[in-house]
């Protein structure tokens, strides 16, 4: 409404003058309450109101029905400076709330003293107290009718536990405490009920990692001893699973998770806080006695298998496309899911359902998650919002193109149990929000509908406690029932929900800033092109390439999510063990060699330290230097090489000189496809080659000697054999010989000229018989002539 300015020399206006008179009155308005001694009430209780915390840690029943009696317990805490006396707690109870809108609104400001609060439920349905101290805790219980409750139609009725008291400042009654929640009240059985689909999850975080130990067993190395923690009595997944067996639901399990427990039930090992040593687990009996369990409870239940590990489908499709080989992994991930929840816990899955991250859901996510096969992709509803005015909320599946079904989780619903629910409090509450949610989303319209919820991925312990119980009352109530996922994907899809995927851009920020980043999936391939040259070479490759294989999908998974640290190192640690097995096949470290000759055989060591025995190899020995050293009298030669496992082999190489020095030899192992396998060896070999004029020479000296030598022998046979004729008279008295005389000059000088008789002139018949004895081992003269 528009005032009329007052301008001088006129009367001002009726608006003006009324607002003068309240100011004046409102101006009074203390000394008139001075002068009465009347308290400011109002200011007053704003002023000191919620000085008191309330607590609500039961309601039961969760959704009564005639007959029932309600009732309610926790605990009253004063929080302020001053006592509050005649003080009690009572119930109060709306209108209903006809959407689901205004519950949570009303869930939003559930302990606020200043909203609607109610009526309370009189006569003896309260607790009093005389004094409530501060600082001090008391419990409370009250206990009510539900026909005292005056409850009328089926709906949400919002229900506050109020304190009311005073204090000495302001001595009037007051509500100082409150904490609100809901109601449902359905007492018959709906006309049309909803067919409720529960998602219960069981996924842990990684566990395992590549290594498999150093003998035939492959013994497996654990991370830590955190999953026997979640599987013992009392441990998250314990929970899980003790809980979920008594509850109709949808089990959505991670084959990672049962591979990691099935590897439990034998020999394994845990890794050291520092990485540097392992020691041997012991709950071998506690993993048994989990799987065992779990079969009974899955048994004829629907269940539905991620792919291995739970890929992270949203950092893939980001960050992980445009990098050679990632989409590979998803492919494998998915193809050993339904085998390995088959082989441990004997049925069969449903592995056609792709799950990202929050539901959360883009073209691109969309395109990654039906890639490896999967054709129904489970989004949420805050992703996939409705935008055809909808006055209810749809069911779930609804097509989104090329032959894919979203299946759409009820974000409400889905959210209820994400808080901190380690207080009972907590849980109390999100029961009843929950409750409230469900049976207001019935109400909407008589049409049938299937709705689906998907809770967060790794509830804790207190979380599925009171997740369990909100199951335990819906499915015990008049306005839902159980319905597997697999039918909830058939639904008949309602013909004005959304089926258009949101783009890109809207995809939420928080979400995106907890992706694995593209320098991960490129470590990744780093280590599948490592595995695929190191694979070729062994006689047993699912030794290797299995652990591996699966220890990659590891690398990928949606638990690393807020965990980006403990995500790197676990890649690192991959990569760096498959350096190390690797390393096990290599050529021995050789030192310098020398070459003396034109050829001689040049040894090379290749050892394998494996379990396996490694075949495939080519061993290339490489001359730097080919016009002074030949390999096989080439550059280079090859021989193949197989080894068995933990033993060694020598390659032996026939190598050429062709001239003196120093020549480099270059070592290196190849795979069969021509890719070098590990690090080369180098080594010098110094050569000292003889050439064919220098062997020449040297041949010719040493004849001369030999010549020679001969020569001195003969020479000194002969005069030998003269000195002995030339004796005194033999035993025949021959008058011929003279006295004994030495050798004069004359023979000496007559021998040296040549002059005289030689050996080889014919005998003469004056001769006299050599004196030579039979046992004479020179040899006999010939007449050999040796000239200088």
């Amino acid at each position: 409404m528009a005032e009329a300015a007052d301008f001088p020399g006129t009367s001002p206006s009726p608006a003006r003058r009324w607002l003068r008179r309240t100011g004046a009155l409102l101006a009074g308005a203390p000394l008139l309450a001075g002068l009465f001694q009347l308290p400011a009430a109002a200011p007053a209780q704003a002023a000191d109101s919620g000085s008191v915390s309330v607590a609500l840690d039961s309601l039961s029943p969760s959704a009564p029905t005639d007959g029932d009696t309600v009732t309610v317990t926790g605990t009253v805490t004063n929080n302020g400076k001053q006592a509050v006396t005649d003080a009690h707690v009572g119930l109060r109870l709306g209108s209903p709330l006809n959407t689901r809108s205004a519950i949570e609104s009303a869930a939003n400001d559930s302990d606020d003293v200043q909203g609607a609060n109610g009526s309370e439920v009189g006569g003896k349905y309260v607790e009093e107290f005389s004094k409530l101290t501060p600082g001090v805790a008391e419990h409370f219980s009250i206990s009510v009718p539900v026909d005292k409750l005056d409850l009328g139609d089926d709906g949400v009725y919002p229900l506050a536990v109020a304190l009311s008291g005073q204090t000495s400042a302001q001595p009037w009654d007051q509500v100082l405490g409150i904490q609100r929640t809901f109601l449902p009240w359905q007492p018959e059985e709906a006309g049309t009920t909803t067919k409720t689909t529960f998602l219960w999850p069981l996924i842990s975080t990684v566990h395992m990692t590549a290594e498999t130990g150093s003998n035939e067993q492959q013994t497996p190395v654990f991370l830590n001893d955190d999953l026997a923690k979640e599987i013992s009595a009392g441990g998250r997944l314990e929970q899980m699973l003790s809980l979920g067996k008594n509850l109709d639901v949808t089990w959505v399990i991670d084959p990672d998770l049962l591979a990691s427990i099935d590897a439990m039930t034998g020999s394994y090992r845990i890794r050291s806080d520092d990485g540097t040593t392992t020691t041997a687990g012991i709950h071998q009996a506690v993993a048994k006695a989990f799987l065992d369990e779990l079969q009974n409870a899955v048994a004829e239940k629907d269940v539905v298998a991620l792919p291995f590990a739970d890929p992270d489908l949203a950092s893939l499709a980001h960050n992980g496309t445009s990098v050679t080989g990632s989409l590979n992994h998803l492919n494998e991930a998915t193809d050993v899911a339904a085998t390995t929840v088959d082989t441990v816990l004997h049925v069969t899955p449903s592995t056609d359902f792709a799950w990202p991250v929050d539901g959360a859901v883009d073209p691109s996510i969309v395109k990654v998650a039906t890639s490896a096969g999967a054709d129904k992709v489970i989004a949420r509803s805050d992703s996939l919002q409705e935008t055809g005015g909808l006055s209810y909320t749809p069911s779930a599946a609804r097509p989104i193109g090329g032959g894919t079904t979203a299946v759409v989780a009820d974000a409400r619903l889905s959210t209820a149990f994400q808080g901190d629910l380690t207080k009972a409090s907590g849980a109390t509450l999100a029961v009843q929000e929950f409750l409230a949610q469900s049976l207001s989303l019935n109400l909407q319209t008589d049409q049938q509908r299937s709705i689906v919820v998907a809770p967060q991925r790794m509830p804790t312990a207190r979380q599925a406690q009171a997740m369990a119980a909100a199951l335990t009352a819906l499915q015990g109530g008049n306005w839902s029932e159980s319905q597997e996922l697999t039918a909830a994907a058939k639904a008949k899809p309602d013909s004005g929900a959304t089926t258009r995927v949101p783009a890109a851009s809207a995809y939420p920020s928080a979400l995106r800033k907890q992706e694995l980043p593209r320098s991960a999936f490129e470590q990744i391939a780093r280590t599948q092109s490592s595995l695929d040259s190191f694979k070729v070479v062994l006689t047993d490759q699912s030794r290797v390439v299995t652990p591996f294989g699966r220890a990659m999908n590891r690398e990928m998974a949606t638990s690393w999510r807020g965990r980006a640290n403990a995500a790197a190192s676990f890649r690192t640690g991959v990569e760096a063990y498959l350096d190390d097995i690797t390393g096990q096949v290599r050529l021995i470290d050789k030192s310098d060699t020398k070459l003396s000759g034109r050829s001689a055989t040049i040894p090379v060591t290749v050892q394998n330290n494996l379990v396996q025995g490694v075949d495939h190899l080519v061993l290339r020995l490489t001359s730097k230097n080919p016009t002074r050293l030949q390999i096989g009298g080439h550059d280079y030669f090859e021989q193949r090489v197989a080894v068995s496992g933990g033993h060694s082999q020598t390659v032996k190489f026939t190598t050429s000189a062709k001239a003196n020095g120093q020549a480099t030899v270059t070592a290196q192992l190849y795979t069969e496809d021509g890719q070098p396998y590990g690090a080369p060896v180098n080594f010098d070999v110094k050569v000292t080659e003889f050439t064919a004029t220098v062997m020449l020479v040297i041949g010719g000296g040493f004849l001369l000697l030999v010549l020679a030598g001969f020569r001195m022998y003969t020479q000194r046979k002969r005069a030998a054999a003269r000195e002995a004729e030339d004796d005194g008279p033999d035993e025949a008295g021959d008058p011929t010989d003279g006295p004994e005389n030495p050798e004069g000059p004359s023979d000496r000088l007559t021998e040296e000229s040549g002059t005289g008789p030689r050996a080889d002139d014919p005998e003469q018949p004056s001769d006299p018989t050599p004196d030579t004895t039979a046992e004479s081992a020179d040899p006999s003269s010939t007449g050999e002539r040796v000239d200088r």
